[in-house]
C-alpha cells in the first residue's frame, strides 16, 4: 500500500498544477518548430480519450481544450497526481500560416498539429523593370522597358 510522508507535497503540487513554473508550464506543455514548409505544433497530452479532445480555429488563434475527468465512484483515492479536470490552451499564430489547412492527430497521448505556410508567405520570384537603350519608331528619346527576375 502507498503511503504519504510528507503533507505539504500535495500542497506544493497542486500550486505547480495551478501557476506552472518556467521550465514546465501548468498544463498543456508544447513544443513547436517549422519544418520546411509547414509548422508543427506538439501539445503532451498522456491519458486523455480521443473523443475529449477538441480543437478550434478562429482567425489566427487555434484553441485546444482537452477533458480528463475525475473518477468516479466509491473508490478512495490514495494517490492522486495526474491532474484532472478540464485543460485548454491557446496559440495565437502569425498571418503567415494558413490557418484553413491545419492537419491534427493524437498518438501515444501527444497532440500534433501540422499548419502549412500561407502562399504569401512562401518564396517567389519578383520581376524587377528597368529602363534600356531602345532603336524604336519613337520621336522622343527612346527607353524600352527590360525586365529580369529575382528570387524574394
Amino acid at each position: 500500500m502507498l503511503m504519504r510522508t510528507d503533507p505539504f507535497r500535495d500542497l506544493d503540487r497542486l500550486t505547480r498544477q495551478l501557476l506552472g513554473t518556467a521550465s514546465q508550464p501548468a498544463v498543456m506543455p508544447m513544443d513547436a518548430w517549422q519544418e520546411g514548409e509547414q509548422f508543427v505544433v506538439e501539445f503532451d497530452l498522456p491519458g486523455m480519450d480521443p473523443d475529449s479532445l477538441d480543437l478550434d480555429v478562429d482567425r489566427n488563434v487555434v484553441t485546444v481544450h482537452a477533458e480528463r475527468p475525475v473518477r468516479a465512484g466509491e473508490a478512495e483515492m490514495i494517490a492522486a497526481e495526474r491532474p484532472r479536470g478540464v485543460f485548454s490552451r491557446q496559440l495565437f499564430l502569425g498571418e503567415n500560416l494558413d490557418t484553413d489547412n491545419i492537419e491534427a492527430g493524437y498518438d501515444a497521448g501527444v497532440l500534433r498539429l501540422t499548419i502549412p505556410l500561407a502562399e504569401r508567405a512562401k518564396p517567389r520570384k519578383i520581376e524587377i523593370s528597368s529602363a534600356g537603350n531602345s532603336n524604336g519608331s519613337s520621336k522622343e528619346v527612346g527607353h524600352k522597358q527590360e525586365s529580369k527576375q529575382i528570387d524574394a
